[in-house]
């Protein structure tokens, strides 16, 4: 220690330092005293020198307790971050430094001014409180050098507790299902929305068919849209607001115009099949929109409503891969005639849920393009009306296939690949399709297919009648089959997914066109005018339909038909698993069942 009660810390201040420097020139004459007083202190007490001259000894300690006091004065400056404490007086003998302190003793400072001296009786004031980094500095010398056994709990970056914050990159998202029902996942910020989906299929133990797709729902501006296969979740939830939400449902016709593409683009409504007499084949009308250097092109007429009005204005509209332009004289393609509507890039389309009653709309057939910086401003949409569901189908599929290209064809793709990749050693998928479900003829001893639609007909009419024999034959013996009692025939369909009770009309025209209107989705429902009777609703080109199934009881047991009796059939799976396999009196099969998962 340099000085007496001082730590180290002081010692590399920069008032001690500056003094230091002061006190490196010092005069001979204080180098002689300091060495007289190094040798005072180490004499014996008990041994005198009788040739010492005692007054100059009593000279020379006076003028060391003075540069002592001095001394003492500044540390406690040092100490008192520059603040002299009011001084106390005491009585008593002055204080000797020792021969390590004499030592290292350096030529003080001007004495302060008399009122604010310091008595060589006062005792030093050392503040208690020091700053966290003194005693980070000072623990190390001072603490015995003992191993920690928990230096997880310690340290900062193992501890739980005193780490910081870590900024994660997962991000929370609530998906909604049909029900109302809503389930919470965390999912990192590169994960598309196929990926949401098939985690969800996998969360609610559905089958996984390629199908289901994430909705993105405004309920205030009453607009949905469903997202792209590669679309990041975390971004699009980024920009919606926060009313908006994501719901959970199938869409069978998000890939449909890669199947049938002539159902999606009427010839009149692309420019190329119209100046060609419609002579360009299927697969290269696809090949022109996907291909970036070609320049596709829709026309045809809709309504575009006014911005800041209920009117509507029936305007010649023209979709290309720049925008959505509309002709300011009457059906003029002439650039000088065309004006921007909204461009492609920084927009998505969306289909109006509400009804025409809403926006005063001319027909029901409204989509609207909605910026992606616009939340929930309706200033900033605009809103088209077609004039026909086929119109807007066609208006919404090439706008997709303008902005994102290839890129569909890729998600498309993807999972026929995969599909194909796995079919040798994976479980077939239980969705109903027409590839999958073929009409067989099992009389002989193999069972053959059947490729002649004429004897598919007559095989299936000739099932029908054998399942009303045998159910015949049943009944006579007073034997009915335990599995199938009468009672579980009549209700044993409201466990299946197609069966959806009790709606309305209106309710099933909804749920055909939120899971798009493909040819074969069906629904089975309960009739309103009939409390018996049953409902099948099915889509056959872009149109729902209603088909009736009447029961009709013969030898007191109940069948159900839709053909007025000449196709009977016990129960309503037995019937749809037929009409899945035959077309009979419907327009098309049944494909594609329209579900409402719970999640």
């Amino acid at each position: 220690m340099a000085l007496a009660g001082c730590p180290d810390y002081f010692l590399r201040h920069s008032n001690y330092q500056k003094k230091m420097e002061h006190t490196s020139s010092r005069r001979p004459e204080e180098l002689i005293v300091s060495g007289y007083q190094r040798s005072a202190n180490q004499a014996s007490p008990h041994h005198h020198d009788d040739d010492v001259d005692l007054e100059q000894l009593v000279n020379d300690m006076n003028s060391s307790v003075e540069s002592l006091q001095s001394t003492q004065e500044d540390t406690a400056l040092l100490l008192n971050n520059g603040h002299v404490h009011a001084p106390h007086h005491h009585h008593g003998h002055p204080a000797y430094l020792g021969q390590s302190q004499v030592h290292r003793r350096h030529t003080p400072a001007p004495p302060l001014s008399s009122p604010s001296r310091l008595k060589q009786s006062q005792p030093m004031h050392i503040q208690a409180v020091r700053c966290l980094k003194e005693e980070q500095q000072l623990r190390p010398a001072s603490l015995p050098a003992i191993p920690n056994p928990f230096p997880e709990l310690c340290s900062p970056a193992g501890s739980p507790v005193l780490s910081p914050l870590q900024t994660s990159d997962s991000h929370i998202v609530k998906v909604w299902s049909e029900d109302g029902a809503g389930k919470v996942v965390e999912i990192p910020a590169d994960m598309t929305a196929r990926d949401v989906c098939q985690l969800l299929v996998y969360k609610s133990h559905c089958v996984d068919d390629n199908t289901w797709t994430l909705v993105e729902h405004h309920p205030i501006l009453s607009l949905e849209r469903c997202l792209e296969d590669h679309e990041l979740v975390v971004q699009v939830q980024a920009s919606m607001s926060s009313d908006s939400k994501f719901l959970f449902r199938k869409n069978y016709a998000k890939y449909e115009f890669f199947r049938n593409p002539l159902n999606f683009f009427p010839e009149h409504m692309v420019a190329w099949c119209h100046e060609s007499d419609g002579s360009i084949p299927q697969a290269q009308l696809l090949q022109n929109f996907l291909n970036s250097s070609s320049c596709p092109e829709i026309q045809g007429f809709l309504y575009v409503k006014e911005p800041g009005r209920k009117s509507w204005k029936k305007l010649y509209m023209l979709l290309r891969r720049s925008g959505l332009y509309y002709s300011t004289k009457g059906t003029s393609k002439e650039p000088r005639h065309l004006q921007l509507l909204s461009d492609l890039e920084d927009s998505n389309i969306f289909t109006i849920i509400t009804g025409r009653k809403l926006h005063n709309a001319p027909t029901d057939y409204q989509f609207c393009i909605k910026p992606n910086k616009a939340r929930s401003d309706c200033k900033e949409l605009k809103m088209l009306c077609a004039e026909d569901e086929q119109s807007r189908t066609c208006w919404m599929t090439a706008f997709r296939l303008l902005k994102f290209g290839i890129v569909l064809y890729q998600n498309y793709n993807v999972p026929q690949q995969r599909k194909s990749a796995n079919s040798s050693f994976s479980a077939p998928v239980r969705s109903v399709s027409e590839n999958s479900l073929v009409a067989m003829d099992f009389s002989g001893r193999t069972g053959r297919v059947i490729d002649n639609p004429v004897e598919a007909q007559s095989a299936a009419l000739e099932e029908g009648q054998t399942w009303r024999k045998r159910t015949h034959r049943m009944n006579v013996l007073g034997s009915p089959s335990p599995l199938h009692p009468p009672s579980l025939s009549s209700v044993i369909h409201r466990t299946q997914l197609w069966f959806h009770g009790r709606i309305m009309r209106e309710e099933a025209h909804k749920m055909i066109i939120q899971q798009g209107q493909v040819d074969g989705l069906f629904l089975v429902r309960d009739s309103q005018s009939n409390p018996k009777a049953f409902v099948l609703t099915l889509c056959h080109h872009q149109k729902i339909k209603h088909f009736q199934i009447l029961p009709c009881e013969e030898d007191g047991q109940v069948f159900f038909s839709l053909d007025d009796g000449a196709t009977k059939f016990t129960d309503l799976i037995h019937l749809v698993e037929f009409y899945q396999l035959n077309r009979g009196v419907l327009p098309c099969k049944l494909k594609h069942p329209c579900t409402a998962v719970a999640l």
